[in-house]
């Protein structure tokens, strides 16, 4: 069973703009670790009434979904320029693709 797929994201805002309006999926928990200068968002194509409040049930239960999508943002690389990171569809290759099917 797959958990998780993870993509460097360079603008979570952006990124969280198009994954949960465009494909629909929600943000399942965010977590911050300020010493290291980066944050991971958890996705997945939840119901929302399902989602626990509670932090430490939330993050149990973000980890018990059968499939998620982990944003990883390092702080910073929003406003670098010269920061992007290879999508595989041009040199040099390699991922490429990634599908989703919402049920």
């Amino acid at each position: 069973m797959m958990q998780q797929t993870m993509l460097r994201v360079k603008d979570p805002q952006k990124s969280l703009d198009f994954y949960t309006r465009v494909l629909g999926m929600r943000l399942l928990q965010k977590f911050d670790f300020p010493s290291m200068r980066f944050s991971l968002y958890f996705l997945g194509y939840e119901d929302k009434k399902e989602i626990p409040v509670d932090v430490k049930e939330r993050t149990a239960w973000t980890f018990s979904r059968r499939a998620t999508l982990e944003l990883t943002h390092n702080w910073g690389s929003e406003s670098d320029e010269n920061q992007s990171y290879h999508n595989g569809n041009s040199d040099p290759r390699g991922f490429g693709e990634e599908s989703r099917r919402a049920v």
